[in-house]
This record gives C-alpha cells, sequence and structure tokens, in this order.
C-alpha cells in the first residue's frame, strides 16, 4: 500500500478545504442543508470568514474554541476556521447537562464558546461559574452579553491565509469518557484526519468524488467527524447534515430525499429502522445506497441479515473509538462475516494481549492493542491515563477480543464497565450517582443487558429506603427522574430493585455478578 506522504509544514485546513477549489470544484455542491445547498467556494469562503472572524475575538494560535453545535454548515465553518488560524476547535456533545458543559469550558479554559440558540440554557445556567470563557458567539438570536455569529461573519473578511502550523501541532481535541472520573480531551494533530481518510475512506469505502455521504452519527462524534465532513471533503464528495434526532423515520425520509451513495449509523438505529420498515412497507432504502456503515457498538448478525435480505445493500461493522479517530477494524465490501468486527484497516496494526501484554493464541480473548498514526498524541492534563493507554506506538483500546484464524476479530465486551449505547458511552457510575439522588433510592448499580434486538443498554438494580416499595409506578418515576438530571440516552430501560448488592470485602460493587442474574 502507497505510504501517506505528508510535509512538516502543514495545515490540514488546506488539504480539506483549499485543495477543493485548487482542484476546480468550487461550483459543485459540498453540503445539503435544509433545503439549501452550500457550493465548496461557499464553504470556503465561511471558513475564511469565521477563522477572521475568531481572530477579531482575540482567539491565537493554540487556544482551544469550544463547540456545542448542532450539524450545520456553521459548524464545519467554526471548525475548519478555527484550525485554519492555528487554533484548537473542541467539539462536545450537545446532548450533555450544565454540569458537563461547565466541566469542558473550565477544562478546556476555551475564551471562545461558540454555541447554537436551542443549546444555550444548559450554558446560560453556569455562565457564571466559568473562569476563562470570555465570549459566547451565538448561531442564531444573540442576547446582549452575547456575540451574533452571523453578525461577526458579516463584517468579516473571505481571505485568510492559513497559519503556519507543523502536521504534528495540536489540531482539535475529542473528549472521551471513562469508567470512572470526568472526560479526557483526546488531542488530535494535524496529520491524523488524512491518516483515516485515506486509509479507511479511501482504502475500505473507496469513497470518491461522485459520493453522497449522510450520518445519523452526530459530527461531535469521532464517527460523524469523518463520515460527513473531512471523508467527503478530502475527495470533494458531497454531505447531507441534518441538526435533528435521528429517528427511523426521518432517516428513511432523507434517504429518499437525497438519495446518498453511503450511509452511517449506529446498530441501535439499524435495528429501530428495519422494525419501521417492516411495519409499513413504504419504508426504503433507496437503490442509491452502495453501503452501509456501523459502528459505535456490534452490530449483531441478525440485523445485518435482515437488512441485506430487506433491502439488498450490505452493513460493513467496524470499530473506532475517539482516541484512534476512526474504524481501525472493518468488514470488507463483498467480505461481510456477520457478526464480527471485520478485519485490520490498512494503515493499522492490531495485537491481542494477555494480562502481561504477551500476545494470546488465535481464538483466544485477549485485550485489544491498536497500532496507527491517528492515534492522539496525549489526554489533556491527565499523564497517569495517557500512561495507562497510549503505550509507546500502541494504545489499548479497553476492548475484549479474539481473532479467528481468517484475521477476523470478534468483539467480547468492554475491558472495565462501560456501556454504549446506540453507539455514545454512558458510564455506569454516572447513572448510579444520579439515582441514588432520589429519595426513594438508597444504593443502585447500573450494567449493560440486551434488548429485543440484542443490543446493549442499562439495566438498573435498586435498593430502596425504608417507607418506599417497589411499583411499576416508582419504576417509571425513577426513569423520568434520570433522563431530567443527565442525557436522556442515559436512562435505565429496566430497573429491577433488590434487597442488597453483592460488594466486595471493601465495599465495591461486583457488577459481573449482577450481569449473571436471570
Amino acid at each position: 500500500m502507497k505510504e501517506l506522504k505528508i510535509p512538516d509544514t502543514f495545515n490540514v485546513a488546506t488539504a480539506f478545504i483549499d485543495e477543493n477549489l485548487i482542484q476546480g470544484r468550487g461550483q459543485k455542491v459540498a453540503l445539503y442543508y435544509e433545503d439549501k445547498t452550500y457550493t465548496y467556494q461557499d464553504v470556503f469562503d465561511m471558513v475564511n470568514k469565521t477563522g477572521n472572524a475568531l481572530k477579531e475575538l482575540g482567539v491565537e494560535m493554540e487556544q482551544r474554541v469550544l463547540m456545542i453545535m448542532l450539524d450545520s454548515p456553521e459548524f464545519v465553518a467554526t471548525f475548519w476556521g478555527a484550525i485554519k488560524i492555528g487554533a484548537v476547535p473542541v467539539p462536545v456533545n450537545t446532548l450533555m447537562k450544565a454540569a458537563d458543559y461547565e466541566y469542558f469550558l473550565n477544562n478546556s479554559r476555551a475564551k471562545v464558546l461558540v454555541v447554537h440558540e436551542a443549546l444555550l440554557p444548559e450554558v446560560e445556567k453556569i455562565q457564571k461559574r466559568l473562569k476563562y470563557l470570555r465570549h459566547v458567539v451565538v448561531v442564531g438570536k444573540a442576547k446582549e452579553d452575547q456575540i451574533s455569529f452571523y453578525e461577526l461573519l458579516d463584517r468579516a473578511s473571505p481571505n485568510l491565509e492559513a497559519a503556519e502550523t507543523h502536521k504534528d501541532d495540536v489540531a482539535f481535541w475529542l473528549y472521551s469518557s471513562g469508567s470512572t472520573g470526568l472526560p479526557k480531551g483526546a488531542v488530535h494533530l494535524h496529520h491524523d484526519m488524512m491518516y483515516c481518510a485515506e486509509y479507511y475512506a479511501r482504502g475500505i469505502l473507496g469513497i470518491n468524488e461522485q459520493d453522497i455521504t449522510f450520518s445519523a452519527a452526530k459530527l461531535f462524534f469521532a464517527y460523524g467527524l469523518g463520515n460527513n465532513m473531512y471523508f467527503p471533503f478530502r475527495v470533494g464528495a458531497s454531505a447531507v447534515l441534518y441538526p435533528g434526532r435521528p429517528t427511523p423515520d426521518k432517516m428513511f425520509e432523507i434517504l429518499k430525499k437525497y438519495r446518498p451513495t453511503l450511509f452511517y449509523a449506529v446498530p441501535t438505529l439499524y435495528g429501530a429502522m428495519l422494525q419501521t420498515a417492516e411495519k409499513d412497507a413504504q419504508y426504503e432504502v433507496p437503490t442509491s445506497v452502495r453501503l452501509c456503515i456501523s459502528a459505535g457498538e456490534a452490530l449483531p448478525a441478525e440485523i445485518y441479515r435482515r437488512w441485506r435480505d430487506r433491502f439488498g445493500v450490505e452493513i460493513l461493522d467496524g470499530i473506532g473509538s475517539t482516541e484512534v479517530l476512526h474504524i481501525f477494524l472493518s468488514n470488507q465490501p463483498g467480505k461481510v462475516k456477520p457478526g464480527s468486527s471485520g478485519m485490520v484497516v490498512p494503515g493499522y496494526e492490531a495485537k491481542i494481549v494477555g494480562e502481561k501484554d504477551q500476545e494470546v493464541p488465535v481464538g483466544e480473548i485477549g485485550n485489544l492493542l491498536i497500532k496507527g498514526d491517528s492515534t492522539a498524541a496525549y489526554y489533556w492534563n491527565n499523564q497517569e491515563k495517557t500512561r495507562q493507554t497510549i503505550l509507546g506506538e500502541w494504545i489499548r483500546t479497553g476492548d475484549k477480543y479474539y481473532r479467528d484464524s481468517e484475521g477476523y476479530y470478534w468483539y467480547c465486551g468492554r475491558s472495565d464497565d462501560m456501556l454504549k449505547v446506540g453507539g455514545i458511552w454512558v458510564s455506569p457510575v454516572e447513572v448510579e450517582s444520579t439515582l441514588i439522588e432520589h429519595p426513594a433510592v438508597l444504593e443502585s448499580a447500573v450494567v449493560g443487558a440486551l434488548d429485543e434486538e440484542n443490543l446493549i443498554k442499562p439495566k438498573a438494580f435498586v435498593v430502596l429506603r425504608e417507607g418506599y416499595h417497589p411499583s411499576p409506578e416508582l419504576v417509571e418515576e425513577l426513569q423520568t427522574f434520570v433522563k431530567s438530571k443527565i442525557a436522556p440516552y442515559k436512562y435505565p430501560r429496566w430497573i429491577e430493585f433488590v434487597k442488597e448488592l453483592p460488594k466486595t470485602a471493601t465495599g465495591k460493587i461486583q457488577r459481573f455478578k449482577l450481569r449473571t442474574l436471570p
């Protein structure tokens, strides 16, 4: 395979934005968004104006710009505009609550926040507690103490020279959650996106200028960021952006309207779309879709088969991570083994090791380690976790795997207690802590359980305080309570009341015992 050559002096915004104009694609559609189209010339101008606007606000090289933004042209412009001036965009999850945003803003020390108007209420709750933030830029209607994104752009120049950055300079961060503790800022460099675009997008998907991409996974995820922004931009393809919730009927509507060639989703959504289509024959996947892609959690073989049989298109399941930036194990067109994560993506190396980091034989379960040049340089201000996770050229993924004799990799669960729900990490500790805030709950423990589609969802075991008694009404009350306190997708789908929780001698909950209960 051809080695990717990147010059030392390199600003990645030029490779994904400016290059499309150099290649004569200025009038080609780059983005479809809410009945509007944006050409590569439009995107180029918007990126340059946003970069100049950030400069006007005093943003300098290496400084962070936090983004709480829906999928939109404004997201695209802010991300690349920040990178082009040598600053560091930090897109974060739009489903979070005020306390999460307080942590992200203070941990990143971002002086500028760009936020969509619809997401402002959670930020306004904590504005007085933000230590470093100087400017709140609003996409939408800005209040007195805020700045209008559009007014900033109106007075900004569309001419911008890219900052003279190095290929190993910091380009952007993505926050990655752990099973305990606070989210970690995975620091990515200017060359990282080039690597994923070359080896996975071109190498596995064969993405090209004629493609139209649509990703149910949002741009703030490492998965969505590649799927629907830098992959298509690398080859001059077009992307369909959708800012709303990815419900099955809406996904079918967008697929029918825009007729994309590449559709990316997570297994939970594929399962839900199948259920919708099986109830109503009007829902179809258009023949334009040449490949479907899945990541975020393991795709059950049964969903793969039902999807392929109904719609006649393969789903390529794979696994990636925030730290490695995109997919590093993947099934390939015409070579799918249902239920597996596929084989190593060319450009990466994988090994499965035992507890002492010795490689284990074929067929034996161990811890998955990955080597590839898109891996984050380190976690921001977290040397201990960096040392535990990044081992020189290798990174511990935290996943348990085995490899079969044909080189396919099979997922066996997380090495810790983290859950992936709909492709998004959920920390059991966070859900447990929220449940305990309810006056009825004495103790709780959360584990992953399989739903009817064989997908993982949170299940809570709850010990009630005296005076409270189990009932269906209390189950519903606790679920609603959790939804009101933390991101709603984290709520426990099932709640089982128990008299006590299994614990170690030191008082640590033994979740593995709860997982084995019928």
